[in-house]
């Protein structure tokens, strides 16, 4: 006969051996969607169907908005161009004449929103733009950090509130 912590070791080891037939590396069906906004939903993983780790939200790269784009006209310098959109995440030694602005905001319910744009200069001077297209305004890129639905932000006033002063 076997000792008892023996029979209890190999008892364990069969055990984590059945088990480990059960892990998959293929995701789970319907595990993430996309749409052509490029916001993509990952679900994230729970424990018993209803704890979930929390997870922060996670902002990498230069948010570019709509009306951002918008303001880019051909022609302009380099100066300009780092004026409105800020200063490029990505330049590229060779190819100096191309800035790319990348963005990604991963959110800790699992939502990810991700967006390019690249910016071509000829002669120092704007020449086109790609991407930019399905870009969020920026109010709506403010709804989706508070994480309310669109346009659940209240407006904001661009007349100054002037201090109250009260006299006891």
């Amino acid at each position: 006969m076997l000792p008892s912590y023996r029979i209890t070791a190999l008892a364990l080891i069969a055990l984590g051996v059945l088990l480990s037939g059960c892990a998959s590396k293929k995701p789970a069906e319907g595990a993430a969607a996309n749409n052509a906004s490029g916001l993509q939903v990952v679900k994230n993983a729970s424990l018993f169907g209803f704890l979930k780790p929390y997870r922060i939200d996670i902002q990498q790269g230069n948010f570019v908005s709509k009306e951002m784009v918008a303001q880019l006209k051909p022609g302009m310098t380099r100066d300009q161009v780092r004026f409105v959109l800020g200063t490029p995440l990505l330049t590229d030694v060779f190819h100096s004449d191309r800035w790319d602005y990348e963005f990604r905001l991963a959110k800790g319910n699992g939502e990810v929103l991700t967006s390019r744009v690249s910016v071509f200069f000829k002669e120092n001077l704007l020449d086109r733009y790609e991407g930019g297209n399905d870009l969020p305004t920026e109010q709506e890129y403010l709804s989706l950090i508070a994480g309310s639905k669109k346009g659940a932000m209240p407006e904001l006033s661009d007349s100054p509130i002037a201090p109250t002063i009260t006299n006891k």
